[in-house]
């Protein structure tokens, strides 16, 4: 028999390193992107419905869009069409990841509801097919599926999965209103017109190998920081503080605004968010940790 309601927790990411390259014929950019799952979730539940809808709670509910532009209604269109089925499912979204802050919240529901609704339904699909509707979605939907450690190469769908020696600390720092990724990505072809190929790191991937928090803080990088910072130029307030108050690094989270904080342990961590909480430069700060699992469907 099948569920009649199935819920996913699906998690928030950071980019360890964002390597971006000039931009494609396609207006895409190939990227070298090091993803690492973050203990921040969103949860999705989906119920039978008579039509598709969504729904949705949580801090940032009224920013998220209830109609079929949303990555979780998508999805379930996505794989319904697959299985020459109507895609009617209520789709509620429990939102605790920052919307429009470059920790893919949007692309997380994505991966959730294609998780959720392949239970729902029975439809039994492969995780490379998984995979394949999550790559039509959008660049970062593949990972929010798989979580963990991976290197995105392409536009950053194309995964390989990444060893971690041990669990890093992290404060994020969660800015008022959003930042357009594709508007960042155009400041950056302005401020870069000379951009190069991207490739990975191998320091940053040997301090995740090796669990060492210091020599990861050493190699964090973001290509898109500039132009977030262009665009946003108080972030640069919110950075400095954090840098001030102990982080061993500081960056722009993905596209922005929301700016992330590697710390040494835990307490590190709480004296941060303590420092950034009480300097009025961001709107709330988020403690958690690396890595995290990738969507999971949990026990009723």
């Amino acid at each position: 028999m099948t569920p009649r309601t199935v819920t996913v927790r699906v998690p928030a990411k950071v980019n360890a390193q964002l390597a971006v390259g000039p931009a494609r014929p396609d207006g895409f950019h190939d990227l070298a992107n090091v993803f690492l799952a973050v203990a921040l979730y969103d949860t999705v539940t989906v119920t039978p419905a008579d039509e598709l809808r969504i729904t949705c709670t949580g801090p940032d509910a009224a920013q998220v869009p209830l109609d079929r532009t949303n990555l979780a209604a998508r999805a379930a269109e996505l794989l319904a069409a697959r299985h020459g089925i109507e895609p009617n499912v209520h789709i509620h979204i429990d939102k605790d990841i920052p919307v429009a802050g470059g920790m893919a919240g949007g692309s997380a529901d994505g991966a959730g509801a294609l998780l959720a609704c392949d239970a729902l339904w029975g439809t039994d699909a492969s995780q490379s097919q998984l995979l394949d509707i999550c790559a039509e979605l959008g660049s970062d939907v593949p990972f929010s599926l798989v979580g963990g450690a991976a290197l995105g190469t392409g536009r950053g769908e194309k995964l390989t999965p990444l060893e971690v020696g041990g669990t890093f600390h992290w404060v994020f720092a969660v800015a008022d209103g959003g930042l357009s990724t594709p508007a960042v990505y155009r400041e950056f072809d302005r401020l870069t017109p000379d951009a190069s190929e991207p490739v990975a790191s191998p320091a940053l991937l040997d301090a995740l190998r090796t669990g060492d928090p210091k020599a990861l803080a050493a190699a964090l990088t973001n290509d898109l920081q500039p132009a977030a910072l262009s665009l946003r130029p108080s972030l640069a307030d919110t950075l400095e503080t954090g840098r001030q108050a102990g982080a061993l690094a500081t960056l722009v989270s993905g596209s922005g605004p929301t700016t992330a904080f590697l710390c040494a342990d835990p307490e590190s961590a709480q004296q941060v968010a303590a420092a950034l909480t009480a300097s009025g430069t961001c709107r709330t700060a988020r403690i958690t940790s690396s890595p995290a699992p990738g969507a999971t469907v949990l026990p009723v």
